[in-house]
């Protein structure tokens, strides 16, 4: 259980680590961002909580440093600058080193040192900044926040917040809770002292406060309890909603019953002794004037927001409600579970419909055409969860790119476009590596230094952009940089030092651009941390064509560079065109297919490489009968499937087409794994094997044919 619970407190501490880097990236170019800095400080205080609770003290110490110091900032006594920026992303990378490791003495002198780093920093800058600090909202007393505004929509909660009194010696500061609170939304607080004591025998490591807090917010019950979610066990903590009406008068004795702090019995038998209902509940003792002060302020609070309800009550009518967004944590490996299930039905749906085919059955017939669209929807369902924005990635590289900026000491800034993109997320985890090759390779060989740049008429700060966008079953992701572009004398210098090519080849310009993809082919001449051994470009085109993608290049020289990646949006599912090849039957992925037309037998029966002219393009062909060695008999008439490999056609020429067919994706075993042209296999209705014809390898195959060829 324990175990369990440490692995809880992992996962979401290195959540909010991944969050804090985003906060802080955004923080250097947006140094006045409130909101931001409060993103920052909410982050740090909740990982300084949880590392409390569960015993990491060393960086539950050392997050209290950086708490305090961005509080500070909050309030507007020390300034945000790249120094400060620098290390706080330093101290965020070494929290991560910390977690879930024994704390080494080298750990313990890191940590040292990035607080004495931090404490130099305020000692620089401490109460540089002009403004004034911001007033905390958080006094004694009923407060309200001037200029609040809320959403007529938005619900109305009681929070009563009795921190324990010993509350404050694990770490945690009260105050600074029912402060965040109020950030929430429009609120009123009511502070109890609690027995307070002489001054001389105050303890300041003890808390003699409690409060009462009224909320009108659009945040959920949830958002509200995982203010406190690290509070000590002996601390009270009571949400409430209010339930009231737009009518303007809340009476008091109405509240206190809501409140509980008095009966319906108690009420009336006071009423009628015509007092004052405030003066008779603290008269007979049943309300301390504290809590009568309390409901009051509720009173209050409710009448404000009523007037302001029915104020905006006309201008709302008719704007669409948002509706409110619901998520859970699901384990990745329940969903892949589920997708292979889903796998199955369709596998299954697949024989019930050949059965009722075979049987000619009208019942079983029509309910196979039920559990077709049953088994299609729950397809569709089961991948959309699977789905996810390709931002989820772009995000983690706004830090490699600050990162190699200070390193290579240039000015870089990475901009994102088409982050809500969704791809699936098996094909989302293995794009990590080649786009950190990729950029890098943007950051080192594309952007220029800013002296060089300004020399070019160019702006000093280089800009490198990652896009995405949908095209058909294919996600188009491209990374750009507005620097020098490719130097194709060099890589050609370069493929003739390595005998790539001969002095007497006359190679075209994207031939020459595509050998930096070459293992061991780089053109810097010094390595570095960053490149020059060649071993990066090659495993981005290994890992974007095990995706069943492509990769292409784009150069204007002296204006940048672009390559593009396209991706099957799927590695699960996907419709298919199933074929028939000899005997055998084959599937080609439906997003490669233009057209299907008739092959004359004349035109090669039994060459590997023929050709077409199709609508007036010349189209090379290879013939998968040949290809694959059978010995079949041709049939009189075969067909010509025409796919696209991204930019240009070729002609699949196969026995016949016999239809479209849902495809589920099976991994294929050690006999088919070196066997080039096929990708993977899926399982028929009758129980039988299709391959998954691999069309990025098979057109490499003919265009390297009708080369030699020509």
């Amino acid at each position: 259980m324990l175990d369990q619970i440490s692995s809880v407190f992992f996962d979401e501490a290195n959540e909010l680590l991944d969050n804090l880097e985003g906060y802080l990236l955004t923080l250097e170019t947006e140094p006045a961002n409130q909101e931001v800095i409060g993103a920052v400080f909410r982050a740090m205080h909740t990982i300084k909580g949880s590392s409390g609770m569960f015993g990491f003290t060393d960086i539950q110490n050392f997050t209290h440093e950086m708490e305090s110091a961005f509080d500070m900032v909050r309030n507007g006594s020390v300034p945000v600058t790249k120094d400060l920026i620098t290390i706080t992303l330093q101290a965020r990378d070494h929290i991560r080193d910390m977690l879930g490791t024994d704390i080494t003495p080298e750990l313990q002198a890191q940590s040292q040192k990035l607080i004495e780093s931090l404490h130099t920093y305020i000692a620089a800058n401490g109460k540089s900044v002009s403004s004034p600090p911001a007033a905390d909202t958080v006094q004694t007393g009923t407060t309200e926040p001037p200029k609040q505004t809320v959403d007529p929509t938005a619900a109305t909660w009681r929070i009563i917040f009795r921190p324990s009194r010993e509350v404050m010696k694990n770490g945690t500061r009260p105050e600074l809770l029912v402060k965040e609170l109020t950030e929430m939304g429009m609120s009123t607080v009511v502070a109890f002292p609690e027995n307070l004591p002489a001054l001389s025998d105050m303890d300041p490591e003890l808390c003699y406060f409690s409060w009462d807090i009224i909320l009108t917010t659009g945040k959920t019950e949830n958002d509200i309890k995982d203010v406190f979610i690290f509070l000590d066990p002996d601390s009270k903590i009571t949400v409430e909603k209010i339930n009231y009406t737009t009518e303007p008068h809340h009476k008091i004795g109405e509240i206190l019953i809501d409140r509980k702090t008095i009966t319906r019995e108690e009420l009336d038998r006071i009423i009628n002794e015509q007092k004052k209902i405030g003066e008779m509940l603290v008269e007979k003792k049943v309300v301390t004037p504290l809590e009568v002060k309390s409901a009051l302020a509720e009173q209050t609070h409710l009448k404000k927001i009523s007037d302001m309800q029915q104020k905006t009550a006309a201008s709302a009518q008719g704007s669409p409600e948002a509706a409110a967004q619901q998520t859970i944590r699901v384990n990745s490996e329940k969903l892949d579970q589920l997708v292979d299930l889903v796998g199955e039905m369709v596998t299954f749906n697949a024989r019930l419909a050949q059965i009722a085919a075979e049987t000619q059955n009208q019942q079983l017939t029509s309910l196979s055409e039920l559990n077709e669209r049953l088994v299609f929807g729950l397809r569709d369902t089961a991948m959309d969860m699977r789905m996810l924005p390709i931002g989820t990635i772009f995000s983690r590289f706004r830090r490699l790119v600050h990162d190699l900026a200070n390193q290579l000491g240039k000015n870089i800034e990475l901009v994102t476009e088409g982050a809500e993109t969704e791809l699936d997320k098996t094909v989302i985890e293995k794009l990590n590596d080649p786009l950190i090759h990729l950029i890098r390779n943007s950051c080192d060989h594309g952007i220029e230094l800013p002296d060089i740049r300004k020399a070019a008429g160019k702006d000093p700060q280089g800009i490198v952009t990652l896009s995405a966008k949908h095209a058909g079953g294919f996600v188009l992701i491209t990374i750009s940089d507005d620097g020098g572009g490719l130097n194709k004398d060099a890589i050609k210098a370069k493929a003739l030092e390595k005998g790539l090519i001969q002095p007497t080849d006359n190679p075209s310009d994207d031939e020459i651009y595509q050998m930096i993809f070459l293992p061991g082919f780089s053109t810097n001449k010094v390595i570095t941390e960053v490149s020059g051994r060649g071993v990066g470009m090659d495993v981005v085109r290994k890992d974007i064509g095990s995706l069943g993608g492509t990769v292409s290049i784009e150069t204007n020289p002296g204006h940048g560079s672009s390559f593009i990646l396209k991706i099957p949006l799927t590695l699960a599912i996907i419709d298919g065109m199933l074929v028939q090849i000899g005997a055998h039957l084959f599937v080609i992925p439906l997003s490669n297919i233009e057209e299907c037309v008739e092959f004359d037998n004349d035109a090669g029966a039994d060459t590997l490489c023929s050709h077409l002219t199709v609508r007036g393009t010349y189209l090379p062909c290879i013939n998968m009968h040949t290809y694959f060695e059978l010995t079949d008999p041709l049939p009189e008439m075969r067909q010509v499937v025409v796919v696209n490999d991204q930019d240009s056609k070729i002609g699949i020429v196969v026995d016949s087409v016999i239809g479209n067919h849902q495809t589920v994706i099976k991994p294929i075993g050690e006999l088919y794994k070196y066997i080039a042209g096929i990708s993977g296999a899926t399982i028929l209705g009758d129980g039988s094997i299709a391959l998954i014809l691999d069309i990025l390898k098979l057109s490499q195959i003919i265009r390297k044919l009708d080369q030699e060829e020509k």
